[in-house]
């Protein structure tokens, strides 16, 4: 058994006792003591540790396997002796379906509107015995997922769910609680736990853990908890639980650590198991290997560790994706390889704190591989790309990186000889050849001069040269695992899985060449392992304690260099692109740069780059070169096939011999033809496919519709009004409605003929109260004009504004049977199809006048386009034009402007254009030599034979050629020629002045023109668009009207269902509670029957019972006490047969001559044993009734409540019976309020009325009131002077 084995628990973490807890770890469980931290390990013996139990009581530990039949294997704790072996038993898991009652359903919700939600039987339609089963496929109720649960002291169960809720389940009845959350005012710092990871059970409540790293305290009171916060983790919370004692509480994170809280006055947290981050990948000691040793994990944390008992030292953290550690044994430090082609150095000389000394990004591959020689000089770097990079090993050198050498891919090991004695490093690398089955060996030497002349060995990329290295190449025959050399370095020692020992195989002595490289594995031979001298242990001791010296001597120097080195990290043997591009950008482009984002560059593609660019450097002028004798050989090619195109056919020499590579040039045609036929082959099939496409489109949104669906658009205000698509009406459609409407009609003529029948029988009453009827006569009149008059809302519907008469609909709240409900849908529908046509031949003729309004623009923009190239105006034509939306065919058609690719032209269609082309240039050229009429005047008038008036504008009157001279040199004649040329002149400024003020007021008009129809064009199509917000009202509530009574039919239909399940469920259940009745009774009637015969068996025992006491009253008190003949009644029970046959065999013994008494006469014994055994079988028979008796009580009591859950089943069915006729009647009742609500509507809309009306009148009378007042007032403030009183009195005299 090992000393101690480090591992952390995947699993949950078990307590043995008080102190004591473990976990499973590999092949071993590992017990932790909590006071001491002291490690206790056992091993499995038959592989990895399974799952892990404890029996805290009895300190048992239990585990098992991992094999396909497990076993499971049981020790003591703490001697950790093992006592049984149980072999694994495979139990299958199960799951509880809670079934909800299908038939009455608890959850079903009521509408308040459209009534009750039915079950889905009754939607389905079912009535008979599938109704009560009938559950949809998709109809999936949502289950919770238990994922935790912890039991109380009084047998209760806390169950935590995957939805986050809390369920308290009672443990004697069974019944699940679901708790409510007290929600805070405050949320607990912007935390929200939706699902607890694990459950335990606290005092108050229970204890929960989330993955946000806090454990929390649920304190429960009654069917409700609140949340509080307990204790803050650093990780997530995967594990919690309790220590027998319920001291301390164990708290387990998903990492793996353990930390103990320990109550009490001062509670304290713990942490006793930290865990790594990850699984270990590899492991290293600190040289010289005695006291410490390194781990590195997956996600790049490297820990060091005491050897002694396996204590965490300190720890670093690359924060990066790590593979690969190794351990200088020259200097106190590490290389960690990682996944993106780094090596990070660490400085572990202060082994508490180590420290990252730099990185050297290598490639962009992941790096596999790290290996020291052993003396300290030189680190190997293996890739998963098959490249072996070597890096001085000293921090003196920063870590140089010398270069690299290409291998195998998929390096299997790396192994190195490098001795005191020799001034080189042997290295061997090992590789696999998969498809032949073999190894790839190939071994190369490093001398230890070669980081001063690492320039020299590689070239510019970095390669080191193979004639350098002494590079060769080796292939076996096996498929080796591993390989190493000798120190001797003759011989190659490799390990096969294959076969059970380990080869030798022999190095050539004469090498092959280092550029072939290569032997063949029939060079070499096979042997097998042999047992070395005597003295080879002394030789290898003494040369240790050289090889340790000397690295010692090695490391003081290094130390001493890792001392002094400072703290800054450096990146070794790599770049970013910004630095390198920054020295080779002028100003101007620093601060583009700058906003890139910065990226690496590794060191293979520096060089690399670095190369590339000398050699550009080296070769440019040679390049040139190269260029310019490309160039002058083209130019003589050109000018040969130019020469070849002067010559006669017969020498013409065909343009593919101008090629250089005949053969080549007919191979790349032919590839590209096949690649030209495969991609129009492919595009041909994509262009049916789209075409396919398109046309099922245009098939079923195009070619369908009867009326397509357009928009209109104004000329200068943002209205779109657009038209009604439309289906055409099937024939099937057609006919329903022609067959409603005979029917309408047929109904209204009966009506006719029912009042014409009542007229004819009171016709002699009607003559005799001939004014009454007159009278009748005006107030029907009255009475239909005021219905005449009624507003739309009143009527049910707007339609009657599009001229759609509605006089065929039945009043909607008259309508009760199905078939109504039918035709009132189909004539509902005919109104919105009318509704849509009405609108869309307004829409039509708006269309048409559109286009009649752009055909009138365009027309009068011819003239307003000369009147602008007269007058020489800038102003830009207004042309209105269809958009997209309001052409829609458009959208169908693809114009050659759309086609943004080149189009392909075959070579005949190409010769036909240019053939038609050159026809149509000499036809032309034909027609102009023969015209010579018109040739004339096109030089003689300009190509008219009058002027025009619209030629004034440009006209221009000749100067005299006199006028060339000066003033002082004219003539007489002269002089008189030039002022009828200022006359003309002037005579014809004037004639242009007013043409031009009679185009600019024809402009004006045309404008004017043209702004007041499209106007008006807008104003119309302003009306329309509220048309077209009035037609979509009409078609919304007549929708809404179909959509009442399609659901009215379904509720209806529904309710008829469900009634008919409920009536048969009825039947049947009332057949079964006769049947129960009937076996109730029955069971009563057997149960009495039997009651009575125990009663009578039960009475005899009792009188057997006092026969007997009066017999044996009279024994002595020495016989009583000696034989107990009878002994204490035993329990009433049922015995089976067994029971009874060994109770027989146990009389027989006892009924033993051998028993009887002594003195005791044998008669007596005789009666006795007789009298005893009829006693027994007496007493077996009353057991047996009475255990009868009480199964019949229990059959009894089970048939009483079947029978009870058959009547409650009938009650349900007659309340859910009860309830559907109500509802009915409901609706029923509604119909009427709402009939007396219309009237009430009406009647209090005349009072309303009557009362604006006296309001008017009295607000009249009162205007007429102030009015008198105000002339009264006038009258009285009048001034009467005297001679105004004089006048008056004579008018008033004159007058009489």
């Amino acid at each position: 058994m090992g000393k101690w084995v480090q591992g952390f628990p995947k699993q949950h973490v078990h307590f043995v006792n008080d102190n004591t807890f473990c976990y499973p770890s590999g092949n071993y469980v590992i017990f932790i003591d909590i006071e001491t931290k002291k490690k206790t390990v056992l091993q499995c013996i038959n592989g990895i540790v399974g799952v892990v139990a404890t029996n805290i009581p009895y300190e048992v530990v239990a585990f098992s396997d991992r094999k396909l039949k497990p076993l499971i294997h049981i020790y003591n704790f703490p001697g950790l002796t093992r006592r049984t072996k149980l072999k694994g038993i495979l139990l299958e898991d199960g799951s509880f379906l809670d079934e909800t009652d299908i038939i009455f359903p608890q959850s079903v919700p009521k509408d308040p509107i459209y009534g009750p939600v039915l079950p889905l039987s009754a939607i389905a339609g079912l009535v008979g015995e599938e109704a009560e089963t009938f559950r949809p496929k998709d109809d999936v109720y949502p289950f919770l997922h238990p994922t935790m649960h912890c039991w109380t002291p009084t047998s209760d169960l806390y169950v935590g769910c995957e939805e986050g809720h809390l369920l308290m389940i009672h443990g004697d009845t069974l019944k699940a609680t679901v708790l409510n959350k007290i929600e805070e005012e405050l949320p607990l710092d912007g935390r929200n736990l939706i699902s607890p990871v694990t459950l335990v059970y606290q005092k108050e409540g229970v204890f929960a853990s989330g993955i946000d790293g806090f454990v929390y305290s649920f304190i429960i009171k009654d069917s409700s908890y609140k949340v509080e916060d307990f204790l803050e983790i650093e990780r997530p919370v995967e594990h919690l639980m309790f220590s027998p004692n319920y001291r301390m509480l164990l708290i387990q994170t998903d990492k793996g650590s353990v930390y103990i809280y320990t109550f009490g006055e001062e509670p304290t947290l713990d942490k006793v198991l930290d865990a790594c981050d990850g699984k270990f990948l590899a492991i290293d000691f600190v040289t010289p290997g005695t006291k410490h040793f390194m781990t590195l994990t997956h996600s790049g944390e490297v820990c060091v560790w005491w050897m002694e008992d396996c204590a965490c030292v300190s720890k670093i953290y690359l924060n990066t994706p790590a593979t690969v550690l190794a351990c200088s044994p020259s200097s106190f430090c590490a290389a960690v390889g990682t996944v993106g082609g780094s090596v990070h150095f660490i400085n572990i000389q202060d082994l508490e704190s180590p420290q990252v000394l730099g990185k050297a990004f290598l490639s962009e591959s992941s790096v596999q591989h790290l290996v020291y020689d052993q003396r300290g000089i030189f680190l190997l770097v293996g890739t998963s790309e098959g490249k072996v990079f070597v890096i001085n090993a000293k921090p003196s050198s920063s870590f140089q990186i010398i270069g690299f050498t290409e291998v195998g891919k998929d390096i299997l090991q790396i192994s190195t000889v490098s001795l005191l004695e020799t001034d080189i490093v042997e290295v061997l690398v090992l590789s696999p050849l998969p498809e032949t089955g073999r190894s790839r060996l190939e071994m190369f030497t490093l001398p230890m001069l070669l980081p001063q002349v690492s320039a020299t060995f590689s070239d510019e990329r970095g390669r080191l040269r193979d004639e350098f290295i002494h590079k060769y190449l080796y292939e076996v025959d096996h498929a080796l695992s591993s390989a190493v050399l000798d120190f001797q370095s003759n011989k190659i020692y490799g390990f096969c899985n294959q076969v059970p020992y380990i080869c030798s195989y022999p190095i050539p002595e004469e090498y092959l060449p280092p550029f072939l490289s290569k032997c063949f594995s029939q060079s070499l031979s096979l042997h097998s392992s042999r047992r070395f001298g005597g003295n080879l242990a002394t030789e290898i001791f003494d040369y240790s304690q050289r090889l340790l010296t000397f690295l010692i001597s090695t490391m003081e120097e290094e130390n001493d260099h890792l001392s002094t080195t400072s703290e800054v990290s450096l990146d070794l043997g790599s770049e970013t692109e910004h630095t390198r591009q920054k020295s080779s950008i002028d100003s101007s482009q620093e601060e583009l740069v700058s906003t890139d984002v910065i990226k690496e560059i590794p060191w293979i593609q520096q060089k690399s780059q670095e190369a590339i660019k000398k050699e550009v450097n080296l070769f440019s002028e040679k390049r040139k070169e190269i260029k310019r004798g490309i160039k002058a050989l083209a130019k003589t090619v050109l000018k040969m096939m130019e020469e070849n195109e002067t010559v006669d056919n017969i020498a013409k020499l065909d343009q593919r011999e101008f090629g250089l590579d005949l053969e080549e040039l007919e191979r790349l045609h032919d590839e590209s033809e096949e690649e030209v036929a495969k991609m129009r082959k492919d595009a041909e099939m994509h262009n049916l496919a789209k075409s396919y496409l398109a046309e099922l489109i245009k098939k079923e949104c195009w070619k369908s519709m009867v009326v397509k669906g357009r928009a209109l658009k104004c000329f200068h205000i943002p209205y779109v009004v657009e038209n009604f698509p439309m289906r055409g009406r099937t024939d099937e459609e057609q006919k329903e409605l022609e067959r409603v409407l005979q029917q309408k009609k047929i109904e209204a003529e009966c009506l006719k003929l029912r009042k014409e029948v009542v007229e004819v029988h009171s016709a002699i009453s009607l003559v005799k109260k001939h004014h009454e009827e007159d009278d009748d006569e005006e107030e029907e009149e009255d009475k239909i004009a005021k219905q005449a008059n009624l507003p739309n809302y009143l009527l049910g519907s707007l339609s009657t504004d599009f001229g759609v008469d509605t006089s065929l609909l039945t009043n909607q709240l008259e309508l009760h049977s199905r078939e109504e409900k039918i035709n009132q849908i189909i004539l509902l529908k005919d109104i919105i199809y009318k509704v849509k046509t009405a609108f869309n031949s307004e829409f039509d003729a708006a269309y048409k006048q559109k286009v009649f309004e752009i055909a009138r623009v365009k027309e009068r923009n011819v003239r307003i386009q000369e009147i602008i190239l007269d007058l020489e105006l800038e102003e830009k034509v207004w042309r209105p034009e269809f958009e997209d939306c309001e052409m829609p065919e458009r959208t169908l058609v693809v114009e050659n402007e759309e086609i943004t690719a080149r189009k392909h032209v075959n070579p005949w269609q190409k010769a036909k254009a240019e053939l038609i082309t050159i026809r149509e240039v000499e036809r032309r050229l034909q027609s102009q030599s023969t015209d010579t009429r018109r040739r004339a005047l096109n030089d003689m008038m300009g190509g008219v034979l009058e002027v025009k008036k619209e030629d004034i504008l440009r006209m221009v009157i000749p100067q005299p050629p006199f006028m060339t001279k000066p003033d002082a040199l004219w003539t007489e004649e002269e002089r008189k020629q030039f002022k009828d040329y200022e006359k003309k002149v002037k005579e014809l400024n004037e004639e242009r002045d007013k043409y031009r003020k009679s185009l600019e007021a024809e402009l004006k008009k045309l404008q004017n023109s043209i702004q007041e129809s499209t106007q008006n064009f807008d104003e119309h199509l302003k009306r329309l668009f509220e048309r077209r917000v009035k037609a979509e009202m009409v078609v919304n509530q007549e929708e809404l009207k179909i959509n009442n009574l399609v659901f009215s039919l379904l509720l209806d239909e529904e309710l008829s269902s469900r009634e008919l399940f409920l009536n048969n469920y009825l039947a049947k259940q009332q057949q079964e509670k006769s049947q129960t009745s009937e076996a109730v009774r029955k069971s009563r009637e057997d149960l009495d029957v039997y009651r009575e015969q125990y009663d009578n068996l039960l009475a005899e025992d009792k009188k057997e019972d006092m026969s007997q006491h009066r017999i044996h009253k009279h024994k002595t008190h020495t016989e009583t006490t000696s034989i107990v003949p009878f002994g204490e009644r035993p329990g009433s029970g049922k015995l089976n047969k067994d029971n009874f046959a060994q109770l027989m065999k146990a009389m027989d013994e006892l009924d033993n001559i051998n028993n009887m008494p002594e003195g005791l006469d044998p008669l007596v014994w005789d009666h006795f044993c007789t009298t005893r055994r009829a006693k027994v079988e007496n007493e077996q028979k009353v057991k047996q009734k009475a255990a009868g008796l009480m199964e019949m009580v229990a059959f009894l009591r089970k048939r009483v409540e079947e029978d009870e859950k058959v009547q409650q089943e009938i009650e349900k069915v007659f309340h859910e019976l009860i309830l559907i006729i109500l509802f009915e009647y409901q609706m029923y009742f509604f119909k009427t309020q709402g009939q007396k609500k219309v009237a009430s509507m009406m009647e209090s809309k005349e009072v309303h009325k009557g009362i604006f009306q006296i309001e008017w009148e009295h607000k009249k009378m009162e205007m007429e009131m102030e009015d008198l007042n105000q002339k009264a007032w006038d009258i009285q403030m009048l001034f009467f002077s005297r001679d105004r009183q004089k006048l008056f009195t004579f008018a008033t005299t004159t007058s009489s």
